[in-house]
């Protein structure tokens, strides 16, 4: 279950101006711990699909408290979304999880990343592999239109611990059917597959177990990563990209980045439990 809240016409709390601020559109809280929000966005901003910017609040004495964040819209969207984790004790979340339609937050419109199509090499498959709110890059990626341009199939892996915490990428993919723009397109070549966990669900497991049993490869019926032709992208903690990186170089992956393209990249800059 979802709440969601909408622009009003009187702001949650007093606007005060601030550098670089956007206001708050609307905000949805997915779980207790999970939350998404759309903002304006600066008519200066230029950005690809996969990278992320600063944004942030100011803190009780009026300094910036900024963290990255991926953007989870596509490129062409008039407005920025963003996805969360919620931490009680957390320097920014701890106040950003309350934010509401008419709020204002801090974003300085310098985007950066290594989540691009730029950064790998041609290739026929291409692989999202994130878990929890890793999967905002690939929300701005899936919605896309280069990126089915480019690849022949489009994997989403998405892990998270209960099924809840996987509304966020169900809801979003199956609005892709409805898409005027790349709907036809995904519905063609986008394969989600997602997995728990802690919780029972349909398909359980960590992405790095799923790889390496094959059982991804059976159950959507494709073969094993080859270097030939399968690209990655990974998104998710310090020791899940350790792990997806030993896995996809077991597979004859090289890492590469904007300077160097090869056959997978990794965010290093995602937002962890202590933002």
């Amino acid at each position: 279950m979802t709440e969601q809240t909408k622009v009003t016409d009187t702001p949650a709390t007093p606007v005060k101006v601030m550098p670089d601020a956007q206001t708050v559109t609307a905000v949805t809280h997915w779980t207790d711990r999970l939350f998404s929000f759309r903002v304006t966005r600066p008519r200066s901003l230029r950005f690809r699909s996969g990278e992320f910017v600063m944004i942030g609040l100011p803190d009780d004495s009026g300094k910036p408290i900024l963290r990255a964040y991926s953007i989870a819209s596509p490129a062409w969207d008039e407005e920025l979304e963003f996805y969360s984790i919620k931490v009680p004790d957390g320097p920014l979340t701890s106040r950003l999880q309350h934010i509401r339609p008419g709020d204002q937050i801090i974003l300085r419109p310098k985007p950066v990343g290594t989540l691009v199509l730029d950064a790998l090499l041609p290739g026929q498959r291409l692989w999202f592999l994130a878990t929890g709110t890793g999967i905002a890059p690939f929300a701005s990626l899936m919605r896309d239109p280069e990126t089915y341009e480019r690849y022949d199939e489009v994997v989403m892996m998405h892990t998270c611990r209960t099924v809840a915490e996987l509304d966020y990428g169900r809801t979003l993919v199956a609005a892709l059917a409805d898409d005027p723009l790349i709907g036809e397109l995904a519905a063609q070549k986008l394969r989600y597959y997602p997995t728990t966990t802690r919780e029972e669900f349909a398909r359980m497991g960590r992405i790095t177990d799923t790889l390496t049993s094959g059982k991804v490869f059976a159950d959507l019926g494709i073969p094993p990563m080859d270097a030939a032709r399968d690209r990655a992208m990974v998104c998710g903690s310090l020791a899940f990209n350790l792990d997806v990186k030993a896995v996809l170089e077991g597979f004859g992956l090289r890492e590469g980045a904007n300077s160097d393209p090869r056959e997978y990249v990794v965010e290093k800059a995602f937002v962890g439990d202590g933002i």
